[in-house]
C-alpha cells in the first residue's frame, strides 16, 4: 500500500473522532497480509466506549466494509480490511522454518509477519477450541495444523486421530502415513475409537510414558455432542482432563461452544481458543471466554484470534489446498522428503485397537505394537 493512503487513511481517522470532539493521535501501525492497523493514542480519560462507538463512522469515512477498535495496553488500535488482501500459504511458510519443535503445529503468520507456532505439550495449551462460523475458516486452519504435524514431526513421535462426522472435513487427509485408521466418519467406530483413546491413556499413565503424541482432531464437535453425547461426552471430558500427561491433545472445531452444546467439563478444559468471525457480540464473548475482544468484526476466511488466559493475539491462518494436501501425502509415502527438507520417518504401530477399526486398517497405516 502507498504512504500516501495510509497517510490520508490516519488523517481521517484523526478527523472524524475531532468531529466527536475526541482527541487522539495516530501514531504508527502495522500493514498485514488482511488488514491495516492504526495505533492511536488518545487523551488521558478518553473512554473506549466512545472511541468503540465510532467505528461504523470512521469505516464510512475510509469507504471501508468495516472497522474494529480495540485497545492496546495504553492505547488503541483501529483495523481496517485491505482492498486487496493477500493469502498466508502453508507450504511456503513451513519452507522459511528452519526449526519446528516437536509436536508443534504452524499456524499461521502473526500481525508482524513472523510465523506463529503453537507447541502441544505446552501446559498452556494441550488442548485447542476453534471456534467460528461457516466461512471463518475453522476447518481450512485445522487441516494447515494437521499438514504441518505432519510434514514436520517423525511417525514414531508423533500420529494423527481425524473424527469426520460430516464425512467433508478431513477426507482428503486419507491416505496420510501419520494416521492410526482412516478419518472416522461412523458413530460406532468413534464411540470405539474413543474408548480405545482413553484406555491407552489409562495404559501410558500407568507406565508413566507419553510417547508417541496422539493428536486427536474433531470438525464439529457440536455436531457430534448433539448426536453421540451420551456415549461421546464422558470419554471426551476424561482425555481433555488427563490427556496431556499421557501424550494425547484435542483439537476440536465448533460453531457454537457454547455449555448446553459441548458440556461445561469439556469446556472448561481447553485452556487454549482460536476464535474465527462470528454473528454477534454475544457469540464472541462466548466463543472467546472474555468479553471485549470485538470477534464479531472479523474479516473471516482466515482471520482469527488466538486467545490464552484473557490475553488475545491476531493472525491469518494458513492454508493449504487440496491439491496440495494430495502432494505432501504423496511425498510422505514415497518418502521424497529431500527436496522439502524432510526426512525419512521409521512406522509404528498401536496396540489393542477396537477389532472393527483394526479388520479395516491397512498394512500401511499400521503401527508397531
Amino acid at each position: 500500500m502507498s504512504r500516501r493512503l495510509l497517510e490520508f487513511q490516519a488523517n481521517q481517522i484523526e478527523a472524524v473522532l475531532a468531529s466527536h470532539r475526541l482527541t487522539a493521535q495516530v501514531y504508527g501501525g502495522l500493514v498485514t497480509p488482511r488488514f491495516v492497523k492504526f495505533h492511536l493514542s488518545p487523551r488521558l480519560g478518553t473512554r473506549l466506549s466512545r472511541i468503540a462507538s465510532l467505528s461504523e463512522e470512521i469505516a464510512l469515512s475510509l469507504g471501508a466494509k468495516s472497522c474494529r477498535i480495540a485497545r492496546n495496553n495504553g492505547s488503541f488500535d483501529v483495523e481496517i480490511p485491505r482492498e486487496d488482501p493477500q493469502p498466508v500459504l502453508l507450504l511456503p511458510l513451513c519452507q522459511r522454518l528452519s526449526v519446528v519443535p516437536p509436536s508443534t503445529a504452524v499456524l499461521g503468520l502473526d500481525e508482524l509477519g513472523t510465523p506463529l507456532l503453537v507447541r502441544l505439550p505446552s501446559p498452556d495449551v494441550a488442548h485447542i477450541l476453534i471456534c467460528g462460523t461457516t466461512g471463518s475458516g475453522k476447518t481450512e486452519l485445522a487441516r494447515s495444523m494437521i499438514a504441518s504435524l505432519a510434514i514436520h514431526n517423525r511417525l514414531s513421535h508423533l500420529q494423527l486421530i481425524l473424527i469426520d462426522p460430516k464425512g467433508r472435513g478431513y477426507s482428503s487427509f486419507a491416505s496420510f502415513p501419520h494416521l492410526l485408521f482412516p478419518p472416522l466418519q461412523d458413530s460406532q467406530e468413534i464411540i470405539e475409537a474413543l474408548q480405545w483413546l482413553v484406555s491407552e491413556m489409562e495404559r501410558r499413565d500407568s507406565q508413566a510414558i507419553s510417547e508417541p503424541r496422539l493428536v486427536i482432531f474433531i470438525d464439529e464437535l457440536a455436531d457430534l455432542m448433539l448426536t453421540l453425547a451420551k456415549e461421546v461426552e464422558p470419554l471426551l471430558t476424561r482425555l481433555t482432563q488427563r490427556g496431556r500427561q499421557a501424550g494425547i491433545h484435542l483439537v476440536a472445531c465448533t460453531q457454537k461452544p457454547t455449555t448446553a452444546i459441548i458440556g461445561s467439563l469439556i469446556k472448561s478444559n481447553f485452556p487454549l481458543r482460536i476464535v474465527g468471525s462470528v454473528t454477534s457480540p454475544e457469540d464472541a464473548k462466548v466463543a472467546s471466554g472474555t468479553a471485549g475482544t470485538e470477534a464479531h468484526k472479523l474479516l473471516g476466511r482466515g482471520d482469527f484470534l488466538l486467545i490464552s488466559r484473557s490475553h488475545s493475539l491476531r493472525f491469518q491462518g494458513a492454508f493449504i489446498s487440496q491439491e496440495q494436501i494430495a502432494q505432501v501425502a504423496h511425498k510422505l509415502r514415497a518418502g521424497e522428503r529431500k527436496s522439502l527438507r524432510w526426512e525419512e520417518r521409521p512406522r509404528q504401530q498401536p496396540q489393542a485397537l477396537p477389532l472393527p477399526l483394526k479388520e479395516r486398517l491397512t498394512e500401511k497405516l499400521q503401527i508397531l505394537r
